[in-house]
């Protein structure tokens, strides 16, 4: 692909590494960013690099967050004797977008994976279970929801949490499978989402 300005070139370059864009998406970006006002361009730049900059993660559940702790973290209507266990950020908004649940999250940041060299060390499972320890005095965490997508990494991943979970004496489930077999709870729709958290059901270590 030709370019009349090395400049053009440049910001083709770096848009083009953008997940799910191409040389020609990210030409139109380009071209449709120097039709607009100055002031446009300013006000992206400064919004990515506050995103880079100011962006932080809850201390508690390990969503994203402007502050220490996370909204939902501190929001005075949540159930806080649930938590609902997910993989990852993504998968918050998805289920946040059903409408259908109202306990607290906790970020895992990954499944456990040999192939990758991901072992349960690398996740953030032992602040999970510190996490339900410290709340024992206060609001005590009754329930936790396996949200993890249905492949062999989160079924193992779901299996070594239920273990741990076993020795406090805390009820695990895990959400229904009206989610595919390998299916990503990301890319699922809101309806199947929804039902497979209202009908979420004990998880069994048999």
């Amino acid at each position: 692909m030709n370019f009349p300005s090395k400049l053009i070139e440049d910001a083709v370059s770096e848009i083009s590494r953008l997940p799910g864009i191409g040389k020609k998406t990210a030409l139109r970006l380009t071209l449709h960013l120097l039709r607009q006002p100055e002031t446009f361009s300013q006000t992206l730049t400064e919004a990515i690099s506050k995103l880079r900059t100011e962006i932080q993660y809850c201390k508690k559940c390990h969503n994203i967050s402007d502050q220490d702790v996370c909204s939902i973290c501190l929001g005075a209507r949540r159930d806080r004797s649930t938590i609902c266990v997910v993989e990852d950020i993504p998968d918050v908004l998805a289920i946040e977008n059903t409408s259908q649940y109202n306990g607290l999250y906790h970020v895992l940041g990954g499944v456990i994976s040999p192939i990758q060299g991901i072992g349960p060390e690398e996740l953030k499972i032992a602040s999970l279970l510190s996490r339900i320890d410290s709340q024992k005095s206060d609001d005590p965490v009754q329930e936790v929801i396996l949200a993890l997508s249905a492949t062999m990494e989160g079924d193992t991943t779901s299996f070594f949490i239920t273990r741990k979970l076993k020795e406090k004496g805390i009820k695990v489930s895990t959400i229904a499978r009206g989610i595919p077999i390998g299916g990503e709870l990301e890319y699922t729709d809101e309806v199947t989402l929804g039902r497979s958290i209202l009908t979420r059901v004990n998880y069994n270590l048999e």
